[in-house]
């Protein structure tokens, strides 16, 4: 279990490095004159990444210390799992469609106004290389002793928050079934897992579990949080109600 915490096979850390190849491209282009797009880099989206969640390092300055160390600019850093490389890898359905769709991130426009993406810096062949062993899913085990299949891990507050196609779709072929977590509650990870993934990976779901406690249901049936912890049947009953008209909607 530690070794799933601490690093595991390396996939993240090669989702940072091809994350952080195209922001060093970028500044690249920016600093030559031969080559230079004509990147405004008052325009750039595309913020470094780290495997932590450092604060400080936000929004920062760089470019400074000269002529020869680049141009100065605002910038900063964001984490790992919030890299639009980790929501490209997880929806990917190979690697040549992981590359064509590295190619689609949008970078900035240029001082003409016109949109620059990854492709336009010739960055995605090299960061598909970088992410080639990344693709592929990591097998182990529950303590059961089960098959579990863990691959990438998107935000779902900003991505699709849910595993990658690949490793669905491996499950498929190895077994009768396959339960996917979508984690970030039904309303964020569970939707986006039918919304976008499934959409995306042509999936089909059989079943649906909902885990909620009793908490949880007394507060969506409009018991105020210093009220849960006495009993309400009355509001229970009613977002029971509710939630099963949504889902057989």
């Amino acid at each position: 279990m530690e070794d799933i915490n601490l690093h595991f096979t390396g996939d993240i850390s090669a989702v940072e490095k091809a994350h952080n190849l195209l922001a060093a491209l970028i500044d690249n282009n920016i600093q030559l004159k031969e080559g230079n797009i004509g990147i405004d880099p008052r325009t750039i989206e595309w913020k470094r990444v780290m495997d932590m969640n450092e604060r400080s390092l936000r929004n920062i300055v760089i470019g400074l210390g000269g002529t020869t160390e680049g141009v100065p600019r605002q910038s900063g850093f964001n984490i790992t799992a919030a890299s639009e490389v980790m929501a490209t890898l997880c929806i990917a359905k190979d690697l040549q469609d992981l590359k064509e769709k590295l190619g689609n991130i949008f970078v900035g426009y240029t001082f003409s106004n016109k949109p620059v993406f990854a492709r336009d810096l010739k960055a995605n062949g090299a960061m598909a290389v970088l992410l080639k062993e990344a693709i592929k899913p990591n097998l182990v085990q529950t303590l059961e002793g089960t098959p579990a299949i863990i691959h990438g891990g998107p935000f779902a507050n900003i991505a699709q928050g849910t595993n990658s196609i690949v490793a669905t779709k491996m499950g498929l072929t190895l077994s009768d079934y396959v339960v996917t977590e979508a984690g970030f509650g039904s309303e964020l990870g569970a939707e986006k897992f039918f919304d976008i993934k499934s959409q995306f990976g042509n999936l089909q779901t059989n079943a649906v579990v909902i885990v909620a406690t009793i908490r949880a249901l007394k507060y969506h049936g409009g018991v105020k949080l210093t009220a849960l912890q006495t009993e309400n049947i009355a509001a229970l009953q009613l977002d029971s109600q509710t939630s099963i008209s949504i889902l057989r909607t």
